[in-house]
């Protein structure tokens, strides 16, 4: 499958949903229940290969653990490959391309300082991976902003620039992870569009 077919799912008004997966096993599971993509989540696979998350495993378990999760469905695979683990963008994207991927998740947070990284710097990251992949990756640009916040009203503005920064420097869509107000993540999409926008629902029931 192609990074133009995941492009073709974004379809304003009909969320897809992306069922996460940690192993070839699970999906199986989620294609056979028919969903039209299968996305990994790094601390599901982190964990079932031994490691804690935040780019502990070795990049080169968690490219292997992607490239088996690819071969056995026929649907596309996007990747959640935390904030790149270091690589440069070249790298980065002949390995993860290797895989069998056609999306990623690539996350703000720098985990060697343990913060979030500048938005200009990671606007600069995301830049080079759209460099280097041209269209043959969908690039979700994770904002981690909402992660940590006791108010996250008063982050969003932040978020907001955050959104179109990364948007501007080539992402494909943006993810503002664990937008716990329905309010927030509304006013948020609304700022950032037409830039397409990925959202999370927790196992309580919560978005």
């Amino acid at each position: 499958m192609t990074a133009a077919a995941l492009r073709a799912l974004h379809v304003p008004g009909r969320p897809v949903l992306l069922p996460n997966v940690w192993d070839a096993d699970t999906a199986r599971l989620v294609e056979e229940a028919g969903y039209p993509v299968v996305a990994t989540s790094s601390v599901a696979v982190a964990a079932a290969l031994g490691y804690p998350d935040g780019e502990q495993a070795p990049a080169g378990e968690m490219f292997a653990a992607a490239a088996r999760i690819a071969r056995a469905v026929s649907v596309p695979v996007t990747v959640d490959a935390e904030s790149g683990y270091g690589l440069p963008a070249p790298e980065f994207v002949a390995r993860l391309l290797d895989t069998g991927a056609v999306g990623c998740n690539l996350e703000d947070t720098d985990h060697a300082l343990g913060r979030v990284r500048p938005i200009a710097e990671q606007a600069d990251r995301l830049a080079a991976v759209r460099a280097a992949a041209g269209d043959a990756l969908v690039i979700n640009a994770r904002i981690d902003l909402f992660l940590r916040a006791e108010d996250q009203r008063a982050v969003l503005p932040e978020a907001v620039e955050r959104a179109r920064a990364y948007l501007d420097a080539g992402a494909d869509c943006v993810y503002p992870i664990l937008v716990r107000s329905a309010d927030v993540l509304a006013e948020f999409v609304k700022a950032v569009s037409p830039g397409a926008v990925n959202g999370n629902r927790l196992p309580d029931g919560t978005d």
